[in-house]
């Protein structure tokens, strides 16, 4: 892959989160133009996926893919990250709760998460290929630490707070005021800098923005070695996240089979990720097929959980 490939979708993506901050000024987001919005970030991951089995010769001209190889391993990342991305909506949720976080300040502090993964996944993916390269085992241990994330995931209850340790270390090292500015992340007050609870936000938000690319970048591993398109899947990804967050926001609660699946993709990834290069070496597509039919039985599991919870309700009632 050349460097100009790299520059010229680096490029792409200022000018996608450009628009994505054109489209959420004024911070009033209706559901609505988020489920509008949210469509439009997927059906372009899909766009994309186009050029890659229409151009991919011209992206990679040295890969030992094919366009047809290429193309499913980015669809199967993209929907790889997708998912796991959205329990990072469950994360933003608890983190605005916990800090009283204004409905009109919430996207500007998405922005600002987003932004954070986008550059943390990226050093996150050079180092890891370049690992991979270099140390076959290392494989392995993504494999057991995706298997173990999995299991804990699945054993965790539903967290009503967030990891502290950022809060502490932000409010150690600099004054902090106890009322939001706007999006303003410090002023000047008494004539000193001063410093408002949206750092705070968002330094807890970039905080587990690392937590969740130590779960997705091994994951995805498994799934492609390429690293341009594993560096693709993560940006359209977290592209539409912000509009998928308002999107869910108030039905969160509804999706009660979420993390099960989340459970159960993180285990399976972990076997894949442990089986390539063996006999037993799982096909990417077959990857892609669990995937799809997880997320959809759990969606549909919620969603008919909480119909027949209504009606023994309108029943008792």
């Amino acid at each position: 892959m050349s460097p100009s490939i790299y520059v010229s979708f680096f490029v792409l993506t200022l000018a996608l989160v450009a628009l994505d901050i054109y489209q959420t000024r004024g911070g009033q987001i209706s559901i609505r133009k988020a489920a509008i919005w949210s469509v439009f970030w997927f059906l372009l991951a899909f766009a994309f996926s186009a050029t890659i089995y229409l151009f991919w010769d011209f992206y990679a001209p040295a890969s030992d893919y094919t366009a047809e190889k290429a193309t499913v391993s980015f669809l199967t990342g993209y929907l790889l990250e997708k998912s796991l991305s959205v329990d990072n909506l469950f994360v933003f949720a608890i983190i605005f709760h916990q800090y009283a976080v204004p409905e009109h300040l919430r996207p500007r502090a998405l922005l600002w998460g987003v932004i954070g993964a986008l550059v943390l996944r990226a050093i996150m993916i050079s180092v890891g290929a370049q690992l991979l390269a270099e140390f076959h085992w290392v494989m392995y241990l993504f494999a057991a630490f995706l298997i173990w994330t999995g299991i804990k995931l699945a054993k965790d209850s539903d967290e009503d707070e967030v990891n502290p340790l950022p809060e502490r270390v932000i409010r150690k090292l600099v004054p902090v005021t106890d009322d939001f500015h706007g999006n303003k992340l410090s002023i000047i007050e008494n004539g000193k800098r001063v410093f408002t609870p949206m750092l705070v936000v968002i330094g807890v938000i970039a905080f587990m923005d690392i937590m969740f690319a130590l779960d997705s970048i091994p994951a995805i591993f498994a799934v492609t070695r390429e690293p341009f398109l594993v560096l693709a899947a993560n940006v359209f990804a977290l592209l539409g996240l912000r509009s998928l967050y308002f999107v869910l926001e108030g039905m969160m609660n509804r999706f009660v089979y979420l993390k099960p699946a989340l459970s159960f993709i993180m285990i399976f990834i972990g076997i894949k990720m442990a089986l390539v290069g063996s006999a037993w070496e799982i096909p990417t597509w077959v990857s892609l097929s669990v995937i799809l039919v997880t997320m959809t039985v759990a969606t549909i599991a919620s969603l008919y959980r909480e119909k027949r919870q209504s009606v023994s309700l309108d029943k008792n009632s």
